[in-house]
This record gives structure tokens, C-alpha cells and sequence, in this order.
């Protein structure tokens, strides 16, 4: 990032769950370079649990009274150099659902797919368009990513099946639901405060192929279903307050349920970079849906939250060359990664107070199909 920043400031806190030496797991909160045991510290039992679960269940009223706990002691708090500690996981997941919330990125796309025809599908700007993704595969920064297989298309008459020739990124920043809902029950865009306990930064791994073949009629499977990347920091929403931004105008005015006028972006600025190379720098405050919106439009039909529930923005991707989120775009499918590609990104906000916090990065390396 170009930008200073203020890093893992006395004002930022991120939630992880980390261990020292193989011991327990436990929770902890980013203090500059070190961790600090938020257990220790508070004497919060729901903080000497394995992840952040029990925590966030606790809801938003417990969340804010932690918060201005941890502001007051953390700072000063003994802490364990990050260097010295295994970083996990940070909360279990429950149900994982991503969206595709870029009006940018869908066009790109779009005019790739449909070279002839609108490349927005009909349905787009009425509705946050989602699919349900796989929890189990939902792995902590750092974690190897193989090259998954899967039905490339059709050669000859015949259906190809072998490694995938065009395994991309996705650039995106996921939100970690903390309080639950009861089934049946609605939750407004408004009320994104109080049911998501924090956002991290996520990258969804495409199989552009397998994608492209199996998607019509019924969407992603395979193409998505191996691995998603996520930062090992959970940053809390009342780290974000001077992050919140209008969104772009939405036309045609979205249905009541989706609330237009009373629902924000959020000014998060990302970098990609692949092999040691910054491939793009795409910034959320141009998604075109809301966090509110896609939460709302989740709900809308009865399904209950959980605690732990991952939904994810879909590609960030912005209106230059240089704002593409993913490879697909940047490339127009020339370029893809190939075994032992690394890919890191990076995420960066202005902080409450003044300067800049980075919401740390989600990082993998490709490993060969097996």
C-alpha cells in the first residue's frame, strides 16, 4: 500500500485466536507487533474459548462493552510478539454465502461471457445477486491451496475432466455474523450493526473453467467449492466509523426491502498482488450493494442468521484497469495463476482519530493438482 497507515493501532483491536508453543488456542486482540491475551486480560470466559464464536454470540450491547474495555487496558496490556505465536482460524464457520456485488466487476464479466449481448443480466440492479458456498472449506491465511479438477468443457464430442487451466482470485472482504436471528424473521439493511460482529478480508479461489461450464443453469459447484481464503484478524465494525461513504447511485431505485437512502458503503482500499507483483488496487467504497443490502436480501425470505455466518461482497473492482480484483478481469483470460503463483491481499481504511489502519492481508500459494 502507498499510503501510511497506523497499522494495528491502540484504536483498531482486531479479534484472532491464537497459541504459543502448541498450547491452547486462545483469544486475542492485534496490539501493534504484539498479541494480547484477551482472557488474561478481562477475565472473560467467553475469550478463553478456541475461537471467536462464544464471544460473538454474546451480541452487540457485549461487543461494545468489551470494546471499551480493551480500548482502555489493551494498549498497555502484556503482550506475545506476533512473530512468537500460531495464528488460526479465528471463528468456526457456520453457513458461507457470497455475493457478487460489483457492478464493475459484473460488466467486465458480463461483455467477456455475452461479447454480443447487455453484459448486466436482467435481474442484476433489482436484486444482491448470491450463491451458497462451502463452510467446510474456508481456511486461515497462509494455508496452501491445490489446484482443484473438475468437467473443463466439452472436446470432441466428449467432456474434458482434469486439473483446471484457469485458477484465478477473487479479491473481496467478507463480514462475520455474531448475533444469530430466530427463522422466519427478517433483518433490515439498518440493522447490519446488529447482527455482524466484524469484517475480514476473504479470497474466494475461482476454477474459471470448471466455473464457466457448469454455472448455467444452476451457478458455482466445483469452480468454487475448494478452498476460500480468509485474514486471521476479524476487525470490529466500530473500528471502521470513519470508513462509511455513500454508495454509488442506484438506479433503478431498489425495492423497499433493500432500504435505498438508510444503507452505506465502505471506503476499504485493497491491493493484489501476485508473485511479488501489485496486479491491482480496487477500492469497496465502488461496490454497488451494500453490506446492509446483502445482509437484508439473505434474510428476506426467512433464513436465519448463525453465529458464525460468512457472507461475502463477490470481486471488489473499480472503474480503471488498474481496479480489477481478480485475473479474469485484468487479462481478459490470458493470464492465470500457475503452481507455486503466491497470491497476497492486502486492506487498508482511515482510522477513527485520524491516519490509517490496515486490516491486515489473506495470503496462499498454489500447490499442484493430485
Amino acid at each position: 500500500m502507498n499510503d501510511p497507515m497506523t497499522g494495528f493501532g491502540p484504536t483498531h483491536l482486531p479479534y484472532g485466536v491464537f497459541s504459543v508453543d502448541g498450547g491452547e488456542r486462545r483469544v486475542g486482540v492485534r496490539v501493534g507487533d504484539g498479541v494480547v491475551d484477551v482472557h488474561a486480560l478481562t477475565g472473560r470466559p467467553e475469550a478463553a474459548a478456541p475461537s471467536l464464536n462464544p464471544l460473538m454470540a454474546m451480541g452487540p450491547g457485549a461487543w461494545r462493552q468489551l470494546r471499551e474495555q480493551l480500548l482502555d487496558l489493551a494498549p498497555d496490556a502484556p503482550s506475545v510478539p506476533v512473530a512468537d505465536v500460531e495464528l488460526h482460524l479465528p471463528f468456526e464457520v457456520a453457513d458461507y454465502v457470497d455475493f457478487y456485488a460489483s457492478e464493475h466487476h459484473a460488466t467486465r464479466v458480463g461483455r467477456l461471457f455475452r461479447p454480443e449481448g447487455e453484459p448486466l443480466l436482467p435481474n442484476w440492479k433489482h436484486l444482491p445477486i448470491g450463491y451458497h458456498g462451502r463452510a467446510g472449506t474456508v481456511v486461515p491465511s497462509g494455508t496452501p491451496v491445490v489446484r482443484p479438477s473438475g468437467v473443463l468443457g466439452v472436446e470432441d464430442g466428449r467432456a474434458a475432466f482434469g486439473p483446471t487451466r484457469r485458477l484465478d482470485l477473487e479479491a473481496e472482504l467478507g463480514f462475520v455474523v455474531g448475533a444469530p436471528s430466530p427463522p422466519g424473521e427478517r433483518v433490515p439493511a439498518a440493522g447490519l450493526a446488529e447482527h455482524v460482529f466484524g469484517v475480514v478480508g476473504l479470497n474466494d479461489w475461482s476454477a474459471r473453467d470448471v466455473q464457466s461450464f457448469e454455472s448455467r443453469p444452476l451457478g458455482p459447484f466445483l469452480g468454487k467449492s475448494f478452498a476460500t481464503s480468509v485474514g486471521h484478524w476479524v476487525t470490529p465494525l466500530a473500528a471502521l466509523d470513519a470508513a462509511w461513504c455513500p454508495l454509488p447511485e442506484q438506479d433503478p431505485e431498489p425495492l423497499p426491502h433493500l432500504e435505498p437512502g438508510r444503507t452505506r458503503g465502505l471506503a476499504i482500499d485493497v491491493e493484489v498482488e501476485v508473485d511479488g507483483e501489485v496486479v491491482g488496487r480496487p477500492s469497496y467504497a465502488d461496490m454497488y450493494w451494500s453490506p446492509g443490502q446483502m445482509l437484508a436480501h439473505l434474510t428476506v425470505g426467512g433464513a436465519r442468521l448463525r453465529t458464525g455466518d460468512l457472507f461475502a461482497s463477490g470481486t471488489i473492482s473499480g472503474p480503471g484497469d488498474d481496479a480489477c480484483g481478480c485475473l479474469l478481469e485484468r487479462w481478459g483470460g490470458e493470464r492465470f495463476l500457475d503452481d507455486g503463483s503466491e497470491v497476497v491481499l492486502r486492506y487498508a481504511a482511515d482510522a477513527v482519530g485520524g491516519g490509517r489502519l490496515t486490516l491486515g492481508e489473506v495470503s496462499g500459494t498454489v500447490q499442484p493438482a493430485r
